[in-house]
């Protein structure tokens, strides 16, 4: 199998060390995987939203897709349900149930589009606000955790990659294309 372009090196013993901490199918799935980088980058964001979800849940009684509703509307007041559903991959029923929900709780409230009659945009209640803003600093501090790792400079251009992946993202393909298996007599 071929090894990722950035699996650890026999001859660096720092890394061989630190990677003996870790499961042993954790360690194949990301270094002996050609499917390297949406397996790291999945490891690397359950670790990140599982303790947050989970705190959020616990605390605040909101579940996950609850939640992203209300962080996306706290990030840009305005927006319509079909602008979070873009941007959170969450399927358009799920979101809108859970954007019943926080109507409901009274978290977010629901106002005509200025730019659109037909259509409504979410604002947070004070009640929204508030939960957002107590969730802020503990989720930046969770992620400077994360980061602590990297240096400064490390941050930045691990930014800088991770821009050019996201805008790239169009560009992929949408559904997976296999070629067909080609069967033993076919001789083409």
């Amino acid at each position: 199998m071929r090894r990722a372009p950035t699996s650890p090196s026999r001859v660096d013993p720092e890394r061989e060390a630190a990677l003996a901490d870790l499961d042993p199918l954790t360690v194949t799935k990301l270094w002996d995987n050609p499917c390297w980088l949406s397996f790291r980058l999945n490891f690397i964001a359950f670790r990140f939203n599982d303790p947050v979800y989970r705190w959020i849940e616990t605390r605040y009684g909101l579940v996950r897709p609850e939640f992203v509703a209300l962080y996306a509307v706290g990030l840009k007041e305005g927006v319509a349900a079909k602008n979070i559903v873009a941007s959170s991959g969450l399927p358009k029923n799920t979101l809108s149930r859970a954007v019943q929900k926080l109507l409901q709780r009274r978290l977010l409230k629901r106002e005509t589009d200025p730019a659109d009659l037909r259509s409504y945009v979410l604002h947070l209640t004070p009640a929204g606000r508030n939960i957002f803003d107590e969730t802020m600093g503990p989720m930046i501090q969770h992620q400077a955790t994360m980061l602590a790792g990297l240096s400064g400079d490390e941050q930045r251009q691990l930014c800088v990659l991770m821009d050019k992946l996201v805008i790239a993202s169009p560009n992929w393909p949408q559904e997976l294309q296999p070629e067909p298996h080609k069967t033993t007599g076919d001789l083409s």
